[in-house]
C-alpha cells in the first residue's frame, strides 16, 4: 500500500512572538521563525506508519515551504517514513489554500502511484481545513475529512469521521483523500536509530521548473485570496462597573440604560 502524507510546517505556538509580516505581501514571513510539524499532521503521518505496518507497502512525506521545511520532513524520517520531498521555491511565497493545493497535486503526480493521501484535518497557523479538499479536487478523487478511525480492506477504506454531535460511518474505494483528527491516534516518538537514519537521509528539493506547473496557478499570482491589510485591533472601550446589593444594581442598570436610550 503506498501513502502519501502531506504535511505544513507551521510556527512554533511558544515562539509566535517571532512571527512578522512581510508589509508589502501581508504574508507570514517564516524565514528564521522556529517551526514543527503542524500537529494535526503528525497524526497523519502516525495513522499512515500504522497502515504500512499492517499492509506493507510505502509512505512518502510531501511539504511545501522554505528551506527550514526540511526540518519537519527530517522529523517525519525518524518517525519511520520511507522518503520525503520538499517544495520549495519564490515562486511559491505568497500560496493560498487553492495555489498550495494545486501545487501539491501537481509534485504527487510526479511521485508516482499511491493509494492513500493522508493530511491533517487543518493547519494551526490557517484553519482554513481547505487544503486536503482541494487536493481531492485537482487530482479529481473521493474525499473524507475529519477522520478519526481508519479501516482499509483491499480496495476499499472504510472511515468514521468526527461531526458536530455524532459520527458518521463512510466507505469508498481507493484512491482517496482522508483528512484526520487529534482523536485518531497518538504520536510517535522518533527512534534514537530513526533519528540517525533521518540525519543522512537525503530530502529530495523540487522548484517550479521541476513540475508540470502553469505558472499563473502558484504564488500570489495564482491565490485569488489575499490578504489586503494586516492590523491590531483596537481595545474594546472600558464600560462602567455597577456595584452594590442586586437589587441597586438592577435599579442602576435600568437608569442607565433609560439615560442612554438603548431601548
Amino acid at each position: 500500500m503506498n501513502i502519501i502524507v502531506c504535511i505544513k510546517q507551521v510556527p512554533d505556538t511558544e515562539q509566535l512572538q517571532k512571527v512578522k509580516v512581510d508589509p508589502q505581501t501581508n504574508t507570514l514571513v517564516r524565514e528564521g521563525v522556529p517551526g514543527i510539524i503542524n500537529p494535526f499532521d503528525e497524526n497523519a503521518i502516525e495513522e499512515a506508519l500504522r497502515l504500512k505496518e499492517k499492509k506493507g507497502g510505502k509512505v512518502n512525506v510531501l511539504s511545501m515551504g522554505p528551506s527550514q521545511a526540511a526540518e519537519s520532513l527530517r522529523k517525519a524520517l525518524a518517525m519511520g517514513v520511507d522518503e520525503a520531498v520538499l517544495l520549495s521555491d519564490r515562486l511559491f511565497a505568497g500560496s493560498d489554500t487553492l495555489a498550495t493545493s494545486y501545487t501539491l497535486a501537481m509534485a504527487i503526480k510526479r511521485i508516482g502511484p499511491f493509494d492513500l493521501i493522508l493530511l491533517g484535518k487543518q493547519a494551526i497557523d490557517g484553519d482554513t481545513a481547505q487544503v486536503g479538499p482541494g487536493l481531492a479536487e485537482w487530482l479529481n478523487l473521493p474525499q473524507i475529512t475529519y477522520a478519526r478511525k481508519i479501516e482499509v480492506n483491499e480496495d476499499k477504506i472504510r472511515v468514521e469521521r468526527v461531526l458536530e454531535d455524532v459520527f458518521e460511518v463512510v466507505e469508498s474505494p481507493l484512491p482517496v483523500v482522508v483528512t484526520v483528527t487529534k482523536d485518531i491516534n497518538e504520536p510517535r516518538y522518533p527512534s534514537l536509530r530513526g533519528l540517525i537514519r533521518a540525519k543522512a537521509e537525503k530530502i529530495s528539493t523540487w522548484t517550479a521548473e521541476d513540475l508540470p506547473l502553469d505558472k499563473r496557478r502558484i504564488g500570489l499570482e495564482g491565490s485569488p485570496t489575499q490578504v489586503i491589510k494586516v492590523f491590531i485591533p483596537k481595545p474594546p472601550r472600558k464600560g462602567d462597573i455597577l456595584s452594590g446589593e442586586i437589587s441597586q444594581v438592577v435599579d442602576k442598570l435600568i437608569l442607565e440604560i433609560e439615560k442612554r436610550s438603548i431601548i
